[in-house]
Protein backbone atom coordinates (compact mmCIF):
# COMPACT_ATOMS: atom_id res chain seq x y z
CA UNK A 1 0.00 0.00 0.00
CA UNK A 2 1.28 3.26 -0.78
CA UNK A 3 1.04 5.77 2.09
CA UNK A 4 1.47 9.80 2.08
CA UNK A 5 3.31 10.98 4.74
CA UNK A 6 1.48 12.84 7.76
CA UNK A 7 0.96 16.20 7.54
CA UNK A 8 4.04 18.09 8.21
CA UNK A 9 5.27 22.09 6.74
CA UNK A 10 5.04 21.48 3.07
CA UNK A 11 6.83 23.92 0.59
CA UNK A 12 3.88 25.89 -0.55
CA UNK A 13 4.59 25.24 -4.52
CA UNK A 14 5.61 21.85 -4.55
CA UNK A 15 2.96 19.19 -5.66
CA UNK A 16 3.25 15.60 -6.73
CA UNK A 17 1.66 14.06 -9.83
CA UNK A 18 0.39 10.73 -10.39
CA UNK A 19 -0.89 9.26 -13.61
CA UNK A 20 -0.81 6.58 -15.32
CA UNK A 21 -1.09 7.90 -19.06
CA UNK A 22 2.56 9.63 -19.73
CA UNK A 23 1.05 12.58 -22.30
CA UNK A 24 -1.76 13.16 -19.71
CA UNK A 25 1.10 13.57 -17.06
CA UNK A 26 3.10 15.48 -18.97
CA UNK A 27 0.56 17.87 -19.69
CA UNK A 28 -0.59 18.26 -16.22
CA UNK A 29 3.15 18.81 -14.68
CA UNK A 30 3.66 21.50 -17.43
CA UNK A 31 0.31 23.01 -16.49
CA UNK A 32 1.63 22.99 -12.96
CA UNK A 33 5.07 24.88 -13.87
CA UNK A 34 3.84 27.38 -15.50
CA UNK A 35 1.67 28.19 -12.57
CA UNK A 36 4.74 28.15 -10.62
CA UNK A 37 4.75 24.86 -8.57
CA UNK A 38 7.96 22.56 -8.57
CA UNK A 39 6.36 19.28 -9.67
CA UNK A 40 7.48 15.72 -9.01
CA UNK A 41 5.86 12.88 -11.72
CA UNK A 42 5.24 9.38 -10.94
CA UNK A 43 3.42 7.02 -13.66
CA UNK A 44 2.70 4.25 -11.51
CA UNK A 45 2.01 3.28 -7.88
CA UNK A 46 5.78 2.16 -7.32
CA UNK A 47 6.91 5.51 -8.30
CA UNK A 48 4.68 7.27 -6.84
CA UNK A 49 5.45 5.55 -3.04
CA UNK A 50 9.08 6.95 -3.73
CA UNK A 51 7.96 10.01 -4.43
CA UNK A 52 6.12 10.17 -1.55
CA UNK A 53 8.79 9.00 1.07
CA UNK A 54 10.50 11.43 2.87
CA UNK A 55 9.23 14.13 0.65
CA UNK A 56 7.02 17.39 1.63
CA UNK A 57 4.68 18.10 -0.93
CA UNK A 58 1.81 20.92 -0.61
CA UNK A 59 -0.62 18.64 -2.79
CA UNK A 60 -0.93 15.64 -4.62
CA UNK A 61 -2.60 15.13 -7.87
CA UNK A 62 -3.88 11.63 -8.44
CA UNK A 63 -4.95 9.06 -10.81
CA UNK A 64 -8.03 7.41 -10.02
CA UNK A 65 -6.37 4.34 -11.46
CA UNK A 66 -4.02 4.50 -8.09
CA UNK A 67 -6.61 4.89 -5.73
CA UNK A 68 -6.82 1.20 -4.57
CA UNK A 69 -2.69 1.38 -2.98
CA UNK A 70 -3.44 4.82 -1.68
CA UNK A 71 -4.10 6.02 1.99
CA UNK A 72 -4.68 9.89 2.66
CA UNK A 73 -2.77 11.46 5.87
CA UNK A 74 -3.12 14.79 5.57
CA UNK A 75 -1.79 15.80 2.49
CA UNK A 76 -3.99 17.57 0.60
CA UNK A 77 -5.29 14.92 -2.51
CA UNK A 78 -7.03 16.13 -5.83
CA UNK A 79 -8.21 12.84 -7.70
CA UNK A 80 -8.42 12.78 -10.93
CA UNK A 81 -11.16 11.09 -12.40
CA UNK A 82 -13.10 10.22 -16.13
CA UNK A 83 -16.43 12.23 -15.29
CA UNK A 84 -17.79 10.08 -18.28
CA UNK A 85 -17.08 7.09 -17.01
CA UNK A 86 -18.60 4.70 -14.30
CA UNK A 87 -16.58 5.79 -11.58
CA UNK A 88 -18.11 5.59 -8.33
CA UNK A 89 -17.66 8.60 -5.95
CA UNK A 90 -18.99 7.50 -3.16
CA UNK A 91 -15.51 5.33 -2.45
CA UNK A 92 -13.81 8.73 -2.14
CA UNK A 93 -15.25 9.43 1.17
CA UNK A 94 -13.39 6.06 2.74
CA UNK A 95 -10.05 6.75 0.81
CA UNK A 96 -10.20 10.19 2.18
CA UNK A 97 -9.61 12.30 -0.75
CA UNK A 98 -9.75 15.70 -0.18
CA UNK A 99 -11.48 17.13 -3.75
CA UNK A 100 -12.02 15.75 -7.66
CA UNK A 101 -11.54 17.32 -11.06
CA UNK A 102 -12.14 16.04 -14.36
CA UNK A 103 -8.97 14.44 -15.82
CA UNK A 104 -10.31 17.07 -19.41
CA UNK A 105 -10.38 20.31 -16.89
CA UNK A 106 -9.10 23.61 -18.09
CA UNK A 107 -5.93 24.79 -17.20
CA UNK A 108 -6.82 27.64 -14.90
CA UNK A 109 -9.40 25.58 -13.54
CA UNK A 110 -6.77 23.00 -12.10
CA UNK A 111 -4.31 25.28 -10.96
CA UNK A 112 -7.18 27.60 -8.99
CA UNK A 113 -8.29 23.81 -7.56
CA UNK A 114 -5.16 23.19 -6.37
CA UNK A 115 -4.19 26.22 -4.97
CA UNK A 116 -7.93 26.45 -2.99
CA UNK A 117 -7.03 23.16 -1.79
CA UNK A 118 -3.59 24.19 -1.05
CA UNK A 119 -5.64 27.07 0.84
CA UNK A 120 -7.88 24.82 2.52
CA UNK A 121 -4.94 22.79 4.17
CA UNK A 122 -3.18 25.82 5.12
CA UNK A 123 -6.37 26.91 7.30
CA UNK A 124 -6.99 23.81 8.78
CA UNK A 125 -3.57 23.28 9.49
CA UNK A 126 -3.51 26.96 11.17
CA UNK A 127 -6.93 26.06 13.10
CA UNK A 128 -5.70 22.76 14.67
CA UNK A 129 -2.23 24.37 15.75
CA UNK A 130 -3.95 27.08 17.50
CA UNK A 131 -6.81 24.79 19.02
CA UNK A 132 -3.27 22.59 20.33
CA UNK A 133 -2.09 25.94 21.46
CA UNK A 134 -5.55 26.59 23.53
CA UNK A 135 -5.87 23.05 24.96
CA UNK A 136 -2.35 23.24 26.29
CA UNK A 137 -2.59 27.11 27.58
CA UNK A 138 -5.76 25.86 29.45
CA UNK A 139 -4.07 22.51 30.86
CA UNK A 140 -1.60 24.67 32.06
CA UNK A 141 -4.06 26.99 34.06
CA UNK A 142 -5.77 23.98 35.36
CA UNK A 143 -2.60 22.44 36.95
CA UNK A 144 -1.84 25.74 38.27
CA UNK A 145 -5.43 25.66 40.16
CA UNK A 146 -4.81 22.29 41.60
CA UNK A 147 -1.34 23.28 42.69
CA UNK A 148 -2.61 25.79 45.29
CA UNK A 149 -4.70 25.27 48.34
CA UNK A 150 -5.67 29.11 48.46
CA UNK A 151 -8.67 30.18 46.74
CA UNK A 152 -7.85 33.77 45.68
CA UNK A 153 -4.74 32.26 43.86
CA UNK A 154 -6.70 29.90 42.11
CA UNK A 155 -8.87 32.87 40.76
CA UNK A 156 -5.90 34.81 39.97
CA UNK A 157 -4.33 31.69 37.75
CA UNK A 158 -7.46 31.29 35.91
CA UNK A 159 -8.26 34.89 34.50
CA UNK A 160 -4.80 35.32 34.10
CA UNK A 161 -4.70 32.22 32.25
CA UNK A 162 -7.61 32.46 30.16
CA UNK A 163 -6.68 36.19 29.22
CA UNK A 164 -3.65 35.46 27.34
CA UNK A 165 -4.72 31.95 26.31
CA UNK A 166 -8.01 33.32 24.31
CA UNK A 167 -6.50 36.60 23.75
CA UNK A 168 -9.08 38.72 24.98
CA UNK A 169 -9.60 41.91 26.66
CA UNK A 170 -11.05 41.57 30.02
CA UNK A 171 -11.58 38.55 32.28
CA UNK A 172 -13.52 38.39 35.56
CA UNK A 173 -14.60 36.15 38.11
CA UNK A 174 -16.21 36.09 41.03
CA UNK A 175 -18.46 33.87 43.59
CA UNK A 176 -21.51 34.42 44.91
CA UNK A 177 -22.56 34.11 48.76
CA UNK A 178 -22.27 29.98 49.50
CA UNK A 179 -21.26 27.72 52.30
CA UNK A 180 -18.89 25.68 50.04
CA UNK A 181 -16.80 28.53 49.07
CA UNK A 182 -15.42 31.93 50.21
CA UNK A 183 -16.22 35.32 48.66
CA UNK A 184 -13.46 36.26 46.18
CA UNK A 185 -13.14 38.34 42.83
CA UNK A 186 -10.46 38.02 40.46
CA UNK A 187 -9.89 40.31 37.25
CA UNK A 188 -7.34 40.15 34.60
CA UNK A 189 -7.35 43.27 31.56
CA UNK A 190 -4.97 43.71 28.78
CA UNK A 191 -2.66 46.56 29.77
CA UNK A 192 -3.89 49.99 29.19
CA UNK A 193 -7.30 49.14 29.88
CA UNK A 194 -9.69 50.51 32.73
CA UNK A 195 -10.37 48.22 35.56
CA UNK A 196 -13.52 46.61 36.26
CA UNK A 197 -15.90 47.08 39.45
CA UNK A 198 -14.88 44.55 42.27
CA UNK A 199 -18.41 43.14 42.94
CA UNK A 200 -21.66 42.60 41.33
CA UNK A 201 -23.33 44.83 43.88
CA UNK A 202 -26.65 45.22 43.35
CA UNK A 203 -26.80 43.40 40.34
CA UNK A 204 -25.56 39.89 42.10
CA UNK A 205 -28.93 38.51 43.25
CA UNK A 206 -30.24 38.80 39.36
CA UNK A 207 -26.89 37.44 37.67
CA UNK A 208 -26.62 34.75 40.21
CA UNK A 209 -30.49 33.63 39.24
CA UNK A 210 -29.88 33.63 35.54
CA UNK A 211 -26.02 31.98 36.22
CA UNK A 212 -27.89 29.15 37.72
CA UNK A 213 -30.14 28.79 34.74
CA UNK A 214 -27.02 28.51 32.82
CA UNK A 215 -25.44 26.23 35.11
CA UNK A 216 -29.04 23.76 35.18
CA UNK A 217 -28.85 23.56 31.42
CA UNK A 218 -25.09 22.84 30.76
CA UNK A 219 -24.47 25.88 28.87
CA UNK A 220 -22.51 28.73 28.18
CA UNK A 221 -23.82 32.40 26.99
CA UNK A 222 -21.24 32.91 23.93
CA UNK A 223 -22.13 36.27 22.12
CA UNK A 224 -20.07 36.42 18.95
CA UNK A 225 -21.40 40.04 18.34
CA UNK A 226 -23.36 42.83 20.69
CA UNK A 227 -23.80 44.81 17.85
CA UNK A 228 -25.68 42.02 15.70
CA UNK A 229 -26.95 39.88 17.89
CA UNK A 230 -29.62 39.27 19.94
CA UNK A 231 -28.22 39.12 23.42
CA UNK A 232 -29.55 37.53 26.69
CA UNK A 233 -30.33 39.48 29.20
CA UNK A 234 -27.57 38.36 31.28
CA UNK A 235 -25.61 39.27 28.68
CA UNK A 236 -26.49 42.99 28.14
CA UNK A 237 -26.71 43.74 32.17
CA UNK A 238 -22.63 42.44 32.53
CA UNK A 239 -21.71 45.00 29.90
CA UNK A 240 -24.12 47.68 31.37
CA UNK A 241 -22.08 46.48 34.80
CA UNK A 242 -19.07 46.79 33.52
CA UNK A 243 -19.56 50.43 32.34
CA UNK A 244 -17.27 49.03 29.07
CA UNK A 245 -19.67 50.64 26.30
CA UNK A 246 -17.78 49.15 23.75
CA UNK A 247 -18.06 45.36 24.08
CA UNK A 248 -18.40 43.74 20.84
CA UNK A 249 -17.85 39.68 22.22
CA UNK A 250 -18.75 37.91 25.24
CA UNK A 251 -18.79 34.87 27.02
CA UNK A 252 -20.76 34.85 30.03
CA UNK A 253 -19.83 31.02 32.11
CA UNK A 254 -20.97 29.58 35.12
CA UNK A 255 -19.14 28.42 37.87
CA UNK A 256 -20.80 25.39 39.81
CA UNK A 257 -21.50 22.37 41.83
CA UNK A 258 -24.50 20.59 42.58
CA UNK A 259 -28.05 22.27 41.48
CA UNK A 260 -26.71 25.78 41.49
CA UNK A 261 -23.98 27.91 40.14
CA UNK A 262 -21.17 29.42 43.00
CA UNK A 263 -19.79 32.26 40.63
CA UNK A 264 -19.62 33.43 37.16
CA UNK A 265 -17.04 33.96 34.74
CA UNK A 266 -17.36 37.11 32.21
CA UNK A 267 -14.95 36.49 29.05
CA UNK A 268 -15.03 40.58 27.20
CA UNK A 269 -13.37 41.62 23.79
CA UNK A 270 -13.93 44.90 22.84
CA UNK A 271 -12.85 45.80 19.56
CA UNK A 272 -13.95 43.42 17.09
CA UNK A 273 -16.39 40.09 16.88
CA UNK A 274 -15.44 36.77 17.73
CA UNK A 275 -16.94 33.75 16.53
CA UNK A 276 -16.57 31.69 19.80
CA UNK A 277 -15.65 27.74 18.65
CA UNK A 278 -17.38 25.07 20.42
CA UNK A 279 -13.81 23.53 20.88
CA UNK A 280 -12.92 27.01 22.54
CA UNK A 281 -16.40 26.83 25.13
CA UNK A 282 -15.63 23.04 25.89
CA UNK A 283 -12.37 24.29 26.97
CA UNK A 284 -13.13 26.82 29.37
CA UNK A 285 -15.92 24.97 30.83
CA UNK A 286 -13.47 21.96 31.57
CA UNK A 287 -11.48 24.75 33.31
CA UNK A 288 -14.22 26.34 35.35
CA UNK A 289 -14.97 22.55 36.30
CA UNK A 290 -11.92 21.95 37.64
CA UNK A 291 -11.91 25.57 39.36
CA UNK A 292 -15.42 24.68 41.12
CA UNK A 293 -14.00 21.28 42.30
CA UNK A 294 -10.38 23.13 43.07
CA UNK A 295 -12.34 26.11 45.23
CA UNK A 296 -15.01 23.25 47.35
CA UNK A 297 -11.59 21.67 48.41
CA UNK A 298 -9.12 24.60 49.13
CA UNK A 299 -12.40 26.03 51.02
CA UNK A 300 -12.48 22.85 53.24
CA UNK A 301 -8.92 22.62 53.45
CA UNK A 302 -8.68 26.41 54.91
CA UNK A 303 -11.47 25.88 57.10
CA UNK A 304 -9.87 23.04 58.45
CA UNK A 305 -6.24 24.78 58.64
CA UNK A 306 -8.19 27.49 60.87
CA UNK A 307 -9.37 24.94 62.99
CA UNK A 308 -5.81 23.50 63.51
CA UNK A 309 -4.41 26.91 64.34
CA UNK A 310 -7.40 27.66 66.76
CA UNK A 311 -6.80 24.34 68.40
CA UNK A 312 -3.16 25.34 68.53
CA UNK A 313 -4.27 28.65 70.05
CA UNK A 314 -6.29 27.04 72.67
CA UNK A 315 -3.67 24.37 73.81
CA UNK A 316 -1.03 27.12 73.90
CA UNK A 317 -3.25 28.92 76.55
CA UNK A 318 -4.44 25.57 78.48
CA UNK A 319 -0.59 25.78 79.15
CA UNK A 320 -0.06 29.18 80.09
CA UNK A 321 -2.72 28.92 81.70
CA UNK A 322 -1.81 25.71 83.96
CA UNK A 323 1.97 27.06 84.57
CA UNK A 324 0.53 30.50 86.05
CA UNK A 325 -2.30 28.27 88.12
CA UNK A 326 0.21 26.18 89.23
CA UNK A 327 2.77 29.06 90.04
CA UNK A 328 -0.50 30.91 92.15
CA UNK A 329 -1.33 27.68 93.87
CA UNK A 330 2.05 26.85 95.12
CA UNK A 331 2.51 30.62 96.77
CA UNK A 332 -0.54 30.05 99.54
CA UNK A 333 0.43 26.38 99.83
CA UNK A 334 4.15 27.03 100.83
CA UNK A 335 2.87 29.52 103.32
CA UNK A 336 0.76 27.07 104.83
CA UNK A 337 3.29 23.63 104.89
CA UNK A 338 5.36 26.24 106.54
CA UNK A 339 3.10 27.72 109.02
CA UNK A 340 2.22 24.41 109.81
CA UNK A 341 5.39 23.66 110.43
CA UNK A 342 6.31 26.16 112.62
CA UNK A 343 3.38 25.08 114.84
CA UNK A 344 4.47 21.55 115.14
CA UNK A 345 8.30 23.58 116.10
CA UNK A 346 6.22 24.85 119.16
CA UNK A 347 6.52 28.21 117.65
CA UNK A 348 2.97 29.16 118.78
CA UNK A 349 3.31 27.05 122.44
CA UNK A 350 2.11 23.22 123.09
CA UNK A 351 -0.28 21.92 120.74
CA UNK A 352 -2.91 19.86 121.97
CA UNK A 353 -2.87 15.82 121.04
CA UNK A 354 -6.14 16.27 119.89
CA UNK A 355 -5.05 19.18 117.22
CA UNK A 356 -1.68 17.22 116.78
CA UNK A 357 -4.05 14.26 114.95
CA UNK A 358 -5.73 17.15 112.80
CA UNK A 359 -2.73 18.94 111.86
CA UNK A 360 -1.45 15.46 110.36
CA UNK A 361 -4.61 15.41 108.30
CA UNK A 362 -3.91 18.53 107.22
CA UNK A 363 0.02 17.67 106.15
CA UNK A 364 -0.84 14.44 104.67
CA UNK A 365 -3.29 16.46 102.37
CA UNK A 366 -1.00 19.58 102.11
CA UNK A 367 1.69 16.76 100.90
CA UNK A 368 -0.89 15.14 98.40
CA UNK A 369 -1.43 19.05 96.72
CA UNK A 370 1.81 19.40 96.34
CA UNK A 371 2.62 16.64 94.52
CA UNK A 372 -0.72 16.98 92.35
CA UNK A 373 0.92 21.04 91.98
CA UNK A 374 4.10 19.50 90.67
CA UNK A 375 2.72 16.94 88.08
CA UNK A 376 0.63 19.41 86.76
CA UNK A 377 3.56 21.57 86.14
CA UNK A 378 5.55 19.03 84.57
CA UNK A 379 2.84 18.35 82.35
CA UNK A 380 2.83 22.10 81.64
CA UNK A 381 6.28 22.20 81.02
CA UNK A 382 6.82 19.19 79.03
CA UNK A 383 3.79 20.89 76.84
CA UNK A 384 5.90 23.98 76.09
CA UNK A 385 9.53 22.57 75.97
CA UNK A 386 10.70 19.04 74.18
CA UNK A 387 14.64 19.97 75.52
CA UNK A 388 16.34 17.41 76.77
CA UNK A 389 19.43 17.78 79.49
CA UNK A 390 21.18 15.00 77.84
CA UNK A 391 24.21 13.73 79.94
CA UNK A 392 25.52 10.22 80.88
CA UNK A 393 23.68 9.04 83.54
CA UNK A 394 24.02 6.34 85.83
CA UNK A 395 20.96 4.58 86.38
CA UNK A 396 21.84 2.25 88.91
CA UNK A 397 22.55 5.38 91.05
CA UNK A 398 19.42 7.47 90.04
CA UNK A 399 17.23 3.93 91.01
CA UNK A 400 19.01 4.25 94.43
CA UNK A 401 17.79 7.88 95.12
CA UNK A 402 14.50 7.38 94.09
CA UNK A 403 14.41 4.26 96.31
CA UNK A 404 15.91 5.92 99.29
CA UNK A 405 13.34 8.46 98.83
CA UNK A 406 10.24 6.61 98.97
CA UNK A 407 11.60 4.01 101.17
CA UNK A 408 9.75 5.68 104.22
CA UNK A 409 6.58 5.93 101.93
CA UNK A 410 7.00 1.99 101.69
CA UNK A 411 8.22 1.47 105.85
CA UNK A 412 4.72 3.07 106.73
CA UNK A 413 2.94 0.47 104.22
CA UNK A 414 5.16 -2.46 105.57
CA UNK A 415 5.95 -2.41 101.62
CA UNK A 416 9.35 -4.05 100.82
CA UNK A 417 11.41 -3.17 98.45
CA UNK A 418 14.31 -5.14 96.64
CA UNK A 419 16.78 -4.85 93.71
CA UNK A 420 17.79 -0.89 93.54
CA UNK A 421 20.94 -1.33 95.13
CA UNK A 422 22.25 -4.46 92.82
CA UNK A 423 26.19 -3.67 91.64
CA UNK A 424 25.80 -3.83 88.26
CA UNK A 425 25.01 -0.69 86.89
CA UNK A 426 24.27 0.68 83.50
CA UNK A 427 25.19 4.19 81.61
CA UNK A 428 22.54 5.67 79.49
CA UNK A 429 22.54 9.06 77.52
CA UNK A 430 19.90 11.06 79.27
CA UNK A 431 18.10 13.95 81.65
CA UNK A 432 18.69 12.60 84.76
CA UNK A 433 16.24 14.89 86.94
CA UNK A 434 13.77 13.88 84.42
CA UNK A 435 14.96 9.76 84.38
CA UNK A 436 14.19 10.58 88.47
CA UNK A 437 10.87 11.59 87.46
CA UNK A 438 10.04 8.46 85.77
CA UNK A 439 11.16 5.95 88.12
CA UNK A 440 9.29 8.13 91.17
CA UNK A 441 6.56 8.40 89.47
CA UNK A 442 6.50 4.37 88.69
CA UNK A 443 7.61 3.25 92.11
CA UNK A 444 5.40 5.76 93.74
CA UNK A 445 2.46 4.31 91.50
CA UNK A 446 3.64 0.71 92.74
CA UNK A 447 3.70 1.41 96.40
CA UNK A 448 0.09 2.77 96.63
CA UNK A 449 -1.16 0.17 94.85
CA UNK A 450 0.46 -2.57 96.83
CA UNK A 451 -1.23 -3.76 100.00
CA UNK A 452 0.47 -4.30 103.51
CA UNK A 453 3.47 -6.72 103.46
CA UNK A 454 3.50 -6.72 99.65
CA UNK A 455 7.00 -6.65 97.70
CA UNK A 456 8.10 -4.56 94.85
CA UNK A 457 11.21 -5.79 92.58
CA UNK A 458 13.56 -3.71 90.48
CA UNK A 459 15.56 -5.20 87.96
CA UNK A 460 17.76 -3.53 85.52
CA UNK A 461 19.90 -4.76 82.45
CA UNK A 462 21.11 -3.81 78.89
CA UNK A 463 19.67 -5.54 75.89
CA UNK A 464 18.99 -5.07 71.83
CA UNK A 465 16.74 -2.76 70.90
CA UNK A 466 14.15 -3.58 67.98
CA UNK A 467 16.58 -0.96 65.95
CA UNK A 468 19.53 -2.91 67.02
CA UNK A 469 21.48 -0.69 69.18
CA UNK A 470 22.03 -1.41 72.82
CA UNK A 471 19.06 -0.49 75.30
CA UNK A 472 18.82 -0.49 78.89
CA UNK A 473 15.73 -2.10 80.50
CA UNK A 474 14.57 -1.52 83.78
CA UNK A 475 11.31 -3.54 85.60
CA UNK A 476 9.12 -2.79 88.12
CA UNK A 477 7.21 -5.72 89.69
CA UNK A 478 5.20 -5.47 92.61
CA UNK A 479 2.22 -7.98 93.87
CA UNK A 480 -0.39 -5.29 93.71
CA UNK A 481 -4.04 -5.00 92.89
CA UNK A 482 -3.72 -5.38 89.84
CA UNK A 483 -5.53 -3.28 86.44
CA UNK A 484 -8.46 -4.89 85.07
CA UNK A 485 -7.06 -5.97 81.26
CA UNK A 486 -9.81 -4.16 79.44
CA UNK A 487 -8.19 -0.98 80.94
CA UNK A 488 -4.22 -1.63 80.63
CA UNK A 489 -4.08 0.15 76.94
CA UNK A 490 -5.57 3.51 79.19
CA UNK A 491 -3.22 3.95 81.98
CA UNK A 492 -0.80 6.20 79.92
CA UNK A 493 -4.01 8.66 79.39
CA UNK A 494 -3.82 11.33 81.23
CA UNK A 495 -6.20 11.69 84.39
CA UNK A 496 -6.72 8.03 84.16
CA UNK A 497 -7.31 6.00 86.96
CA UNK A 498 -8.09 2.04 86.56
CA UNK A 499 -12.00 1.34 87.89
CA UNK A 500 -10.77 -0.40 91.21
CA UNK A 501 -8.82 2.12 91.90
CA UNK A 502 -11.18 4.51 92.41
CA UNK A 503 -13.54 1.81 94.14
CA UNK A 504 -10.86 1.49 96.18
CA UNK A 505 -10.68 5.02 97.24
CA UNK A 506 -6.99 4.98 96.57
CA UNK A 507 -6.19 8.99 96.08
CA UNK A 508 -4.32 10.10 92.55
CA UNK A 509 -4.30 12.03 89.92
CA UNK A 510 -4.23 9.99 86.95
CA UNK A 511 -0.67 11.88 85.61
CA UNK A 512 2.24 9.88 86.76
CA UNK A 513 2.11 7.04 84.37
CA UNK A 514 0.98 9.82 81.64
CA UNK A 515 4.20 11.96 82.34
CA UNK A 516 6.80 9.04 82.74
CA UNK A 517 5.07 7.75 79.32
CA UNK A 518 5.98 10.91 77.83
CA UNK A 519 9.67 11.23 79.11
CA UNK A 520 10.36 8.15 78.32
CA UNK A 521 8.94 8.54 74.28
CA UNK A 522 10.92 12.05 74.08
CA UNK A 523 14.43 10.00 75.16
CA UNK A 524 13.38 7.40 72.60
CA UNK A 525 12.12 4.80 74.35
CA UNK A 526 9.20 2.75 75.24
CA UNK A 527 7.39 1.84 78.69
CA UNK A 528 5.56 -0.98 78.66
CA UNK A 529 2.62 -2.55 81.28
CA UNK A 530 1.57 -5.73 81.67
CA UNK A 531 -0.96 -6.97 85.17
CA UNK A 532 -3.23 -9.88 86.09
CA UNK A 533 -5.76 -8.51 88.31
CA UNK A 534 -5.25 -9.37 92.23
CA UNK A 535 -1.79 -10.80 91.60
CA UNK A 536 0.49 -7.55 90.23
CA UNK A 537 1.90 -5.34 87.39
CA UNK A 538 5.19 -5.07 86.06
CA UNK A 539 6.29 -2.32 84.56
CA UNK A 540 8.91 -2.19 82.02
CA UNK A 541 11.17 0.78 80.46
CA UNK A 542 13.54 0.40 77.52
CA UNK A 543 15.64 3.37 76.66
CA UNK A 544 18.45 3.48 74.09
CA UNK A 545 21.92 3.44 75.62
CA UNK A 546 22.94 6.05 73.15
CA UNK A 547 20.04 8.47 74.15
CA UNK A 548 17.12 9.86 71.51
CA UNK A 549 18.07 10.63 67.95
CA UNK A 550 18.14 14.41 67.11
CA UNK A 551 14.57 14.53 65.77
CA UNK A 552 13.06 13.42 68.98
CA UNK A 553 14.89 15.56 71.61
CA UNK A 554 13.20 18.35 68.78
CA UNK A 555 9.70 17.33 69.59
CA UNK A 556 7.40 19.68 71.16
CA UNK A 557 6.35 16.98 74.01
CA UNK A 558 3.36 15.15 73.83
CA UNK A 559 -0.48 16.46 74.21
CA UNK A 560 -3.10 14.26 76.04
CA UNK A 561 -4.09 12.70 72.37
CA UNK A 562 -0.26 11.13 71.98
CA UNK A 563 -0.41 10.31 76.17
CA UNK A 564 -3.32 8.17 74.95
CA UNK A 565 -1.88 6.32 72.56
CA UNK A 566 -1.62 2.56 73.94
CA UNK A 567 1.59 1.92 74.90
CA UNK A 568 2.90 -2.45 73.85
CA UNK A 569 1.76 -4.86 76.20
CA UNK A 570 2.73 -8.31 77.10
Amino acid sequence: MVQAPAEFHSAPHEAVVALTDDARLDAVASVLNDAGFSVRKASDAGSLAGELEGNRAAVVLLDAELTDGYRWEGTPVLLLVDLAGDFDLARLEPWGIADYISRDAAPRELTHRVETLIGRARERRRIRAEAEFLRESLRNVSAAIRGTNSPQQMAGHLVRGFGESLGVDHVWFTTFQDSRVPRISAQWSLPGHAKLPDTLGAFEDEAREQTTSLWSAAEALAVPDHQTDQSAALAEDLREWSGLGSVRASVALPVGEGESALGIIWIAQLEKPRDWSRAEIALIQHVAGNLAHSLIQGHLISAQLQVLQQLRELDKAKTDFLATVNHELRTPLTSITAYLDMIRDGAGGPVPPGILSMMDVISRNSDRLRRLIEDMLTVSQQDASGNLNLKQVELGQVLRIVVAALRPLADSRNVTITGADSHEDVKVQADEAQLEQVFTNIVANAIKFTPKGGRISISFMTAASEAGGPCAVVDVMDTGVGIPEQEIAQVFTRFYRASNASSAAIPGSGLGLAIAYDIVRRHGGSLDLSSVLGEGTTVSVHLPVDGPRADETDDDGADGDEAAVAPQTD
